[in-house]
């Protein structure tokens, strides 16, 4: 791997560290298909498994390794002969394998785990390094629970297996502990105490039991590693890894870093569905760039700044990350100037509305139901009763006769500027005949392009939404209306896609 002193190279580990998350575990062509992904994304390393823990996960390294040509495909095992055998085989297709061994170096994790001692744990992480390297060239090794271990003995350990031959060497926060001046020391005291240190890439691979995983992970790019190992949306053991969209984005957003990575970051959105997806675990809305509420604002004050001018309030554009735009999120907290966006959006022509007034309604309709969306404010906007609309045509009244053998007939009375109109139509429907009574008085060549009705909720007793586009002089115009009376909506919607061009 050519080292470019700039270039933080990504490595993921969501199909090996983010699929031991229980109820995460994925058949492999699941694998396949979030690799191919992650292939698109940039990244430079997969890591692809842990072969000797079981069968699925050799098969799908092997896999893996024949459908990803790109990244360097890499394969999980302890310091011993027996794991490194089954990852030599699993990556016998792979264009570029690694193999990425290791061991503890926490004085905790050698008493307590291996029941050993430092001289032996470190005889073994060489004999691991050497054995490997007899078969694959890019080896990296993980000092597990570096987070705590003796900086002395780590340098010690990462010394010798880089002169046995690693090629990156892995100081993993394995338990989440460091805090970022701690872990960013540990990687800097490396930097300045390993002779060898300008041989390896130094990464990091930091947990999240703190919260504090991206926040490592950034101090030990900043004090001189230039891998950082990552999932996506976090996912991983116990509170997870550090996300890969939220380290990459920091890079991206803070300049003067002058740190770069490969990572394609209009693909975050997208992949973080399919990984949410298949791994059937839900990303919190609140979760950093890729969260539902990333790019949302609810918040009056906020929603005015941002419309003003979107840095006011955003540091990322949405694009950037893969979605179309921020949402500007409807609540009782929101001022005039969101709902007139929001109108604005929906096709109403702003200087022929009673704003204030539309805003008064809004609020009482915001009160009872919390979030507004586009159906809300288009059921809102059908109610005219109060004046809303300043201009255009006013339904004042409907009666329809209809009923075998009767023909349908409308009786309809509009207002515009004051004055009232009346006309009567017969048509092949109750619909029919009210369009038929409207163009009477309207006088105009419209035709009516589309009609659809739904129910906003479902029953018999619910309020139909229905949709009209009209073409009117060789222009296509969308109208809404809303009533528990089909007849009614479908005139509500007819008048207000005819009120914007009348």
């Amino acid at each position: 791997m050519l080292h470019d002193p700039n270039r933080v190279y990504v490595f993921d580990t969501t199909l090996r560290d983010g699929e031991q998350v229980p109820g995460c575990q994925l058949a492999t062509p699941e694998k396949i298909e979030i690799a191919k992904a992650l292939e698109a994304l940039g990244v430079d390393v997969i890591e692809a498994g842990f072969p000797i823990s079981s069968p699925g996960d050799f098969q799908s390294v092997v896999e893996l390794s024949k459908a990803v040509r790109e990244p360097i495909i890499c394969a999980l095992t302890r310091a011993n002969r027996k794991d490194i055998d089954s990852a030599v085989a699993a990556l016998q297709y792979a264009k570029r394998p690694r193999i990425h061994t290791g061991i503890g170096s926490s004085d905790m994790h050698i008493k307590y785990k291996f029941n050993s001692t430092r001289e032996d744990i470190l005889q073994r992480a060489v004999e691991a390094v050497k054995y490997a390297k007899q078969f694959v060239e890019d080896i990296e090794f993980f000092a597990e629970d570096a987070g705590r271990a003796d900086n002395v003995f780590l340098a010690q350990m990462i010394e010798a297996v880089i002169a046995a031959g690693a090629t990156v060497v892995n100081i993993p926060d394995t338990n989440g502990y460091c805090l970022p001046d701690q872990y960013g020391s540990k990687i800097l005291y490396l930097k300045e105490n390993v002779k060898n240190i300008d041989q390896a890439i130094i990464s990091v691979h930091c947990h999240n039991d703190l919260g504090l995983a991206t926040a490592n992970s950034l101090a030990g790019l900043i004090n001189g590693a230039r891998q950082v190992e990552c999932t996506i949306n976090g996912i991983g053991e116990r509170a997870g890894n550090t996300a890969l969209e939220e380290v990459t984005m920091v890079l991206k957003t803070h300049h003067a870093l002058n740190l770069k990575t490969n990572i394609n970051s209009k693909h975050f959105t997208e992949i973080s569905s399919m990984v949410s997806r298949m791994m059937h675990m839900p990303v919190q809305p609140n979760k950093a760039i890729i969260g539902q509420n990333a790019f949302a604002h609810s918040s009056g004050i906020h929603q005015d700044g941002f419309l003003k001018h979107r840095e006011n309030y955003e540091i990322i554009n949405p694009e950037d990350v893969g979605l179309n735009s921020a949402d500007i999120i409807l609540t009782a907290r929101s001022g005039r100037h969101a709902l007139k966006h929001h109108l604005e959006r929906l096709g109403y022509e702003i200087d022929r509305l009673n704003l204030d007034q539309v805003y008064e309604r809004f609020l009482i309709m915001a009160d009872e139901k919390k979030t507004i969306g586009d159906d809300d404010i288009l059921y809102l906007m059908s109610d005219t009763e109060e004046g809303a609309v300043k201009n255009g045509y006013k339904l004042n009244l409907l009666q329809v006769l209809c009923g075998d053998p009767l023909s349908p007939t409308a009786s309809i009375r509009l207002e515009y500027d004051g004055v009232e109109q009346e006309a009567m139509a017969t048509g092949n429907g109750p619909v029919n005949a009210t369009i038929k009574a409207i163009q009477t008085i309207v006088g105009k060549d419209i035709t009516l392009k589309e009609f659809t009705i739904q129910a906003m909720h479902g029953g018999s007793d619910d309020v139909s939404k229905v949709n009209m586009k009209v073409a009117y002089e060789g222009k296509s115009y969308v109208g809404y209306g809303f009533s528990t009376d089909i007849v009614k909506a479908s005139a509500n919607a007819y008048l207000d896609a005819m009120n914007k061009f009348i």
